[in-house]
């Protein structure tokens, strides 16, 4: 019985692969149709008008759609001349393109040459990329530190003050406070343990267009304590010409009485007042890796813990302290004494300012944080008078400035009278903002 479709008689079929057939190549319109990529589809049996020789449409009929092909492009197994699926025998099943030609339908297409990238525009968005981060990073910088500082001295509470010159005058002290210390820091430090506070060392620096100048006041300087406003009880003291040590000032009201005494002995306006204790002064040194100083003469002192060879050496906090305290193995106890202090103030602004420390951040944010959080200031310091401050130091132990004590003419009581001529010359320089020509012991 012939089962198959009204047209399709086993005659017309064409030649036939498998069940008997001597055909070398299986039925293109037969064989895995869900495989089929390329090639038009050949009606199912049944169902298209049958055509003489059994020659399939040229277009799939009812709608029926493309069907894979394991052939790029060819008509089912055709026979391409080069043996039965040739594109299946090499593993391209799926129709990708065995000879290195352009990709069939179903392949992937050939990639074209990647074009040249294109720099000015790379170096272009690196070069803002960088700028937002230094910007971005220096805004953080700048509210971390100002909000580090401690304002909390109130020079406004400063009665009957000179009028303020040309320039920037800073009062720098130096106190012996021990707030933080524990027993064992006092010990290490040598710093005692005594009550209150009290100025080691004290220095005028004035920052103008002419060099910047340096004056230390010795502590032991003869001065009239002036009337003055207190600063924590807002009394009234009036001047009774009581003459003390300039450091006894301190002792009594704290800074506010030293500023206006200083101003009321000098005729010189304070603009700026800045204040360190012993442990911020370690810290600050201890967080740059200590500071390198050249000694000229050794010397030892059980009072300060001081121990120096001649020459050059690395000081570290804690001999640091030692460094700028002594008084005792001196003849001229406290002239020396600021001397060393001027000497090794500058060497540490120096060192800060090296590029190993600014350009770390391991170093600088440390050392940032170990001094602004020792520091004490005045309420209208800003990071900016701060950083001009700085720098103006850096100046002086570079050779820019001038660097000097306080004309000393002679004592009395034990205390140091100043020069009163030579200190009037030296204000008048100052409040013009002239180049400074009187020197100092």
């Amino acid at each position: 019985m012939n089962d198959w479709p009204e047209g399709w008689s086993d005659d017309n079929r064409g030649p036939r692969y498998g069940r008997g057939s001597a055909g070398a190549q299986p039925e293109g319109a037969r064989a895995m149709r869900q495989v089929r990529r390329g090639g038009p589809a050949v009606p199912p049996p049944g169902r298209g008008a049958g055509r003489p020789g059994g020659q399939a449409p040229s277009a799939p009929p009812y709608g029926v759609p493309r069907q894979p092909s394991y052939v790029d492009g060819g008509e089912g197994y055709a026979d391409d001349g080069r043996g039965y699926d040739s594109g299946y025998n090499t593993g391209q099943v799926y129709g990708a393109s065995g000879g290195g030609g352009p990709a069939g339908p179903g392949g992937s297409a050939p990639r074209g040459p990647r074009p040249a990238p294109n720099w000015r525009r790379r170096i272009k968005w690196t070069a803002i990329s960088l700028v937002t981060v230094v910007v971005v990073t220096s805004v953080a910088t700048y509210f971390w530190a100002d909000s580090k500082l401690n304002r909390d001295v109130d020079l406004s509470k400063v009665i009957d003050r000179p009028g303020a010159g040309e320039g920037t005058n800073y009062l720098i002290v130096g106190s012996d406070s021990r707030d933080g210390l524990s027993a064992d820091d006092k010990k290490k430090l040598h710093t005692g343990s005594a009550e209150g506070k009290r100025t080691d060392s004290m220095m005028i620096l004035h920052v103008g267009d002419n060099g910047d100048t340096l004056i230390s006041l010795p502590r032991d300087s003869d001065v009239e304590i002036p009337s003055y406003k207190g600063a924590e009880s807002g009394k009234s003291y009036p001047a009774t010409g009581r003459h003390t040590k300039l450091n006894a000032a301190y002792a009594e009201d704290g800074p506010t009485l030293l500023v206006r005494t200083i101003e009321y002995n000098t005729g010189l306006h304070i603009d700026h007042y800045v204040e360190i204790g012993f442990a911020g002064f370690a810290n600050i040194v201890d967080s740059v890796g200590g500071v390198e100083m050249n000694i000229d003469k050794p010397f030892k002192d059980k009072w300060s813990g001081a121990d120096f060879k001649a020459g050059k050496q690395t000081l570290n906090g804690e001999q640091a302290l030692a460094f700028v305290r002594t008084r005792h193995a001196f003849a001229a106890s406290d002239l020396q004494r600021t001397k060393n202090q001027q000497k090794f103030l500058s060497a540490l602004a120096h060192e800060v300012a090296t590029p190993s420390t600014v350009l770390n951040p391991f170093k600088f944010y440390p050392t940032m944080s170990a001094g602004l959080d020792s520091l004490i200031v005045d309420k209208d310091m800003s990071l900016w008078d701060l950083a001009s401050m700085f720098w103006a130091m850096k100046g002086v132990s570079g050779g820019d400035g001038t660097s000097m004590n306080m004309p000393i003419s002679g004592s009395t009581g034990g205390n140091l009278v100043w020069d009163k001529a030579k200190v009037k010359t030296l204000v008048d320089q100052l409040k013009n903002d002239q180049k400074v020509t009187v020197s100092g012991n």
